[in-house]
């Protein structure tokens, strides 16, 4: 079999921490796919590495060889001895694009801003910064605002906007204007050699729209947040909708990945079998 790259986020997309039931044994087959000695893993998620580490031990999914964490603007590969080490090279690139401005200052520039409250220490970034945003705000007028007080002091970056349905509060995420998702994964595909024919990602969220809507091969999985479901619906993309059934399962998380290789990828599906 020719080489795979699957790229794949983590909450509600591979692990099942979301409304949806998890169908049995979806991740003892996922676990069985990611063995492919011609697959290569990654995790690409808004979670920092730590918590990417807790998700692996939590959740007894595969330790990937590489982990594209905090919204993609930190990237990290797995040693043989189970360290990881970070890709210093992708750091130098969002480095040259942050320029002088630091997430300092835009934290500093928004502050009077009442829909939105910082985040947590531990979930901010070199290169992100995070806001919880109360859902009384409309999201676009929100982020309008933001965009015409950046331009207006000269500062670049570009918004994430995704929701917590199950916290029912709103997330946003600012990075610099070459950072992202996709960024990070085409920078990945290009320091390992992929192109878009042997490369593959799954998400459900609105931070993950960057990649579902960019001419990468993607999955939606079945438990999908509606709003992201709807704009693809109205968008010519390479997105597959997981819709169930695919051995018996429901289509959510992980079977809703396993679904989308079986669409895209059959043979990998059938040596998995």
């Amino acid at each position: 079999m020719k080489p795979l790259l699957l790229c794949t986020d983590l909450d509600r997309t591979l692990l099942p921490n979301g409304a949806e039931p998890e169908s049995p044994q979806a991740r003892a087959h996922f676990r069985r796919l990611a063995a492919q000695p011609t697959l290569t893993l990654a995790y690409v998620t808004g979670r920092d590495l730590s918590l990417v580490s807790q998700a692996i031990e939590k959740y007894e999914i595969p330790r990937p060889s590489f982990a594209l964490t905090d919204v993609g603007t930190s990237l990290y590969q797995t040693q043989a001895e189970g360290a990881w080490q970070r890709l210093t090279t992708w750091d130098t690139l969002l480095a040259s694009a942050w320029h002088t401005q630091t997430s300092a200052q835009i934290a500093d520039l928004l502050a009077d801003l009442p829909a939105l409250q910082i985040q947590e220490k531990a979930k901010q970034g070199r290169f992100k910064l995070s806001f919880y945003v109360d859902l009384g705000h409309d999201p676009q007028t929100l982020m309008q605002k933001i965009q015409a007080r950046l331009r207006t002091n000269a500062l670049k970056a570009q918004l994430i906007w995704s929701l917590d349905e199950q916290a029912e509060i709103g997330l946003l995420d600012l990075l610099p204007e070459t950072a992202g998702k996709r960024q990070a994964i085409e920078f990945l595909m290009q320091h390992l050699g992929f192109s878009i024919d042997n490369s593959l990602f799954a998400g459900d969220s609105g931070n993950d729209l960057d990649v579902l809507l960019s001419p990468l091969k993607s999955i939606l999985v079945a438990n999908a947040a509606a709003e992201v479901r709807e704009t693809l619906r109205t968008q010519h993309t390479n997105t597959y909708f997981a819709q169930g059934g695919y051995l018996g399962m429901n289509g959510c998380y992980s079977a809703g990945i396993l679904e989308g290789v079986a669409h895209y990828f059959p043979e990998y599906a059938a040596n998995e079998l």
